[in-house]
């Protein structure tokens, strides 16, 4: 086979995944289920190919078999079966399809035990020899995958997505990530870098290379048992021992690694990146063992799997992927050591700034720095990772025009075909010459100050989560208290809409250290004090703390996260020894760093709820109209469709949207629109609806049409993550869906609510059918977020339909005289009734919560023939729905009102125009 048609079979499909996988990291906030495609992508499709192509080689090398022990066409059916296998899990896992990811695990698992069987045959037909344990390893590595895949099946075949808070989700989640990390890809690295490591260090391999791999694998193979058992039988001290004693078998197999190393030193970008990986592996096997050992809850765990499960694929499996490829890949395609440099020129170009880029920004990004600091290192991350893969495919290229200009003779200064032996010190001098050409402390440096930039360009973009203030750090009457030179220190828990302990007292003059810990399981906090010290925003487990350095009066606190204060997570910090008059200072006093009286931090009652709620929001002109630019939310409701099964991605996203003519809000939102999707169907209908949080804080769903226990798919998510919830519709209505995270009141008010219309059985067809949910917005300024204290006090801003106040006066519903026109009317509140009526229509059909009130006229307990019945009002209290009909009897425009006067004349009105 030619040197283009073997490299295309051996490692193109690993750099294709690779490349796949950092574009779905690109675009992974539009994408359900990306970081599920991430990891699998460069797992089971990068890792996996390379281990499959690469142990058969070094098995190969290793027991000295004939080239033709096996057909190079077996080899290849066997790649392309498993190939296939992959595509259909990668794409049955997030269609849902379960079918799909059946086929394809057992694809996989019969291309990787087939695998396995033709390295027992070869170790069989081998000569006895050294090293034959490596192929043992592999071996062993090949029969834990079929397991890993069999979990993940099961994983996909339950995955309702109650998600960590399932218990038999996380012990399958756990024991399916690290049978097939730990199991196949760690005892596959393992087995390799023993006698590959020295190699690509160009040094002499350890004496004791060979014993201590037989050692461990005994040890190795013991801890994966305890650690697959042990989330089957609900043991979390069995996983920690299993980790330990992986551990254990991984460090005596670093052993020979080391020494190795110690005589030389990684130099050249493959050993660097190898090396750093196997530094990764370690540091999450004493993280999961810890983790396990502390928490002892597998659902703990699975809702922390995040970091480990970066550590084992980034930090260890994807590092040593590109510094073996970037070594091997030039070595396979030969051509002697003129053709190997031209490859390793371009393999090579930045290789200290990469590795010192990826490895300093992936431990910074694992620590609890701001989000947005996070954001920038994880991309520059990304891209010192995904750099490898132009430079491995430049080289790649670079190797092959060499060979073939060597070969055709056509290379300028080509080097003659019998080179003088040259002697061990020359060698030993020209292998530094090229470590000092690759090694580089300007590169070293350079990634050092990228990573620096990049920290300090997320602080910069939002400084309030990194703990900055333009305060000055002390009380407004600190310049009046003698410091006593003592320290006091003070944890703080912050959970459950509250801070514990909510009030300490400390000596005035003292200086005050508050270690806040967040212990939510899902919810962002933080702390803010009156005097303009914060800790910046809290992720779930994590520990932030701030600092006053002087304590010259008592001082108020609260979590600043919008609706957490009007929750009743406020905090005060007593000052022993202040005058109680106030002399000595307190949150309202006029001291230099102090907020005045009447500032922002200072107008708050008791209860921390803002008493100046309605002064800094933009007045809504309720007579203007809106621009012809500004297209009104369609109130048709969506056609029914014949699936059985609807599914559907609700995307939580923060938008700065018009609510009124001129006046903006940032709407906390499912899908971008003020007001959410809708979801149409009839009784039986499954809904399987994803949740992606792509919010700034923990958010949920419930669906009033489901009935099932709330704990797992109601439940509140982090920024980032998903979840699906699925339910089968039993009765029919207009059911209400809402984010229930607390406070909900503010969740609703800021546009996280809409409706789901599950059709009566034989609901006639009519000519138009319309849809109108009416909700309440409460401003603060000008683009900001929902006024929590609004919402709290009950003092809407506006009343709207469809989110937008009005818009169906400038944007008119349509209808001719004599048609039958259905509208589906639903409060989402969270506070206000309705009363909808339609000036100079009559309803002759009310259909509300569940039942007809009136249908063609005629009421449930009117006798036979009566048919003269009519409504004028649909009247409906918070989260209630139902539909009215009508017909128009001429053309003309009909005003459509909530008849709650006051809350038509803010904004809950429009126009139905009658056409002839």
């Amino acid at each position: 086979m030619s040197t283009r048609g073997a490299w295309f079979m051996r490692d193109r499909p690993v750099v294709f995944w690779l490349l796949a996988a950092f574009l779905v990291s690109l675009i992974h906030p539009f994408l359900p289920y990306s970081r599920w495609l991430m990891v699998h992508l460069v797992v089971l499709g990068a890792v996996t190919h390379a281990a499959m192509v690469w142990s058969v080689h070094f098995t190969e090398a290793l027991l000295k078999t004939r080239a033709g022990f096996e057909e190079r066409r077996r080899q290849t059916i066997r790649l392309v079966v498993f190939q296939v296998g992959v595509l259909l899990v990668l794409v049955g896992v997030p269609t849902r399809v379960w079918l799909l990811t059946l086929v394809g695990g057992t694809l996989v698992s019969a291309a990787v035990l087939w695998h396995a069987v033709m390295l027992v045959r070869r170790l069989r037909a081998a000569l006895p020899g050294r090293f034959r344990v490596t192929v043992r390893y592999y071996i062993v590595a090949a029969l834990l995958l079929p397991v890993g895949a069999t979990f993940g099946v099961l994983l996909a075949r339950g995955d309702d997505h109650v998600g960590a808070a399932d218990a038999g989700h996380a012990q399958l989640l756990v024991a399916h990530t690290m049978v097939n990390l730990l199991g196949w890809i760690g005892l596959t690295v393992l087995g390799t870098l023993v006698t590959l490591w020295p190699t690509m260090l160009r040094t002499r391999m350890a004496d004791n290379a060979e014993s201590a791999s037989q050692h461990a694998l005994p040890a190795l193979a013991a801890g994966l048992t305890l650690v697959i058992v042990s989330p089957l039988v609900d043991l979390a001290f069995l996983g920690a021992a299993g980790i330990v004693l992986y551990l254990g078998g991984t460090l005596w197999v670093y052993r020979p690694i080391v020494s190795a190393a110690r005589r030389r030193p990684p130099y050249a970008f493959p050993t660097m990146s190898a090396g750093a990986g196997l530094l990764w592996l370690p540091v999450g096997l004493t993280l999961m063992a810890w983790s396990l050992a502390t928490r002892g809850s597998w659902d703990d765990l699975a809702d922390n799997y995040g970091a480990l499960t970066t550590i084992f694929v980034v930090g260890f499996a994807l590092q040593v992927l590109l510094g073996a490829l970037s070594y091997l890949l030039p070595v396979v395609i030969g051509g002697g050591p003129s053709v190997l440099r031209a490859g390793m020129v371009e393999l090579e170009r930045w290789g200290t700034a990469r590795v010192v880029v990826a490895n300093l920004g992936l431990a910074l990004c694992l620590l609890p720095v701001p989000s947005l600091v996070r954001v920038v290192l994880s991309v520059l991350t990304l891209a010192a990772l995904a750099l490898s893969i132009p430079l491995m495919l430049r080289g790649i290229r670079a190797s092959i025009r060499a060979k073939r200009d060597k070969e055709s003779g056509a290379q300028p200064g080509a080097e003659p075909t019998t080179a003088p032996r040259r002697s061990r010190s020359e060698v030993e001098v020209q292998t530094a010459q090229s470590a000092a050409q690759t090694w580089s402390r300007p590169q070293l440096l350079a990634g050092v100050a990228i990573i620096a930039v990049g920290a300090s360009l997320g602080v910069g973009l939002d400084p309030t989560a990194a703990g900055l203030s333009v305060a000055g750090g002390t009380t407004s009457n600190a310049a009046e208290v003698s410091p006593t030179g003592n320290t006091t220190t003070v944890r703080v828990t912050a959970r459950d809409m509250r801070f514990t302990p909510a009030t300490i007292s400390v000596p005035l003059g003292d200086r005050l250290v508050i270690e806040v810990e967040n212990t939510d399981p899902s919810d962002v906090h933080d702390l803010v004090l009156a005097s303009g010290e914060r800790t910046g925003r809290i992720s779930p487990g994590d520990t932030r703390s701030l600092e006053v350095a002087v304590v010259g009066s008592s001082i108020e606190g609260w979590c600043s996260v919008v609706g957490h204060r009007q929750m009743g997570m406020v905090f005060a910090v007593n000052a022993i020894g202040e005058d109680p008059s106030g002399q000595a200072g307190g949150t309202g006093g006029t001291g230099s760093d102090g907020p005045p009286a009447d500032s922002a931090a200072g107008a708050h009652d008791a209860t921390g709820h803002d008493t100046r709620a309605g002064s800094a929001s933009p007045a809504i002109d309720f007579m203007a109209k809106w621009d012809g630019g500004s297209a009104a939310y369609d109130p048709v409701l969506p056609p029914l469709t014949d699936e059985k099964v609807r599914r559907v991605t609700l995307t939580v996203r923060e938008v700065e949207l018009e609510v009124a003519p001129g006046v903006t809000q940032t709407r906390w939102t499912y899908n971008g629109s003020s007001v959410a999707p809708t979801l149409h169907g009839r009784v039986g209908d499954t809904f399987e609806v994803t949740l992606v949080n792509h919010g700034s804080m923990g958010h949920s769903i419930d669906f009033h049409a489901s009935e099932l226990a709330p704990d797992g798919p109601m439940r509140t998510i982090k920024p980032g993550e998903s979840l699906v919830y699925r339910f089968t519709a039993k009765r029919s209505g207009i059911w209400m869906y809402h984010c229930a995270t607390m406070p909900m009141a503010t969740h609703i008010a800021a546009g996280m609510a809409g409706a789901v219309v599950i059709e009566p059985e034989g609901l006639p067809d009519v000519d138009r059918s319309y849809l109108m949910v009416q909700s309440e917005i409460y401003l603060g300024a000008q683009g900001d977020p929902v006024n929590a204290d609004k919402v709290v006090a009950e003092q809407p801003d506006a009343v709207v339909f469809n989110g937008h106040a009005n818009q169906y006066v400038d944007d008119p519903l349509e209808a001719r005289v004599g048609e039958r026109v259905r509208i589906w009317v639903l409060d989402v509140g969270p506070n206000r009734p309705t009363s909808f009526h339609i000036v100079g229509g009559q309803f002759d059909t009310v259909y509300k919560e569940g039942t007809y009130l009136l249908r063609d006229g005629r009421g449930p307990l009117d006798p036979p023939g009566m048919t003269t019945g009519g409504s004028q009002v649909l009247d409906l209290a918070a989260a209630q729905g139902g539909f009215v009909e009508l017909s128009f009897p001429e053309p003309g425009h009909y005003p459509v009102v909530n008849h709650v006067m006051v809350d038509a004349e803010r904004g809950a009105r429009g126009i139905v125009h009658v056409l002839p």
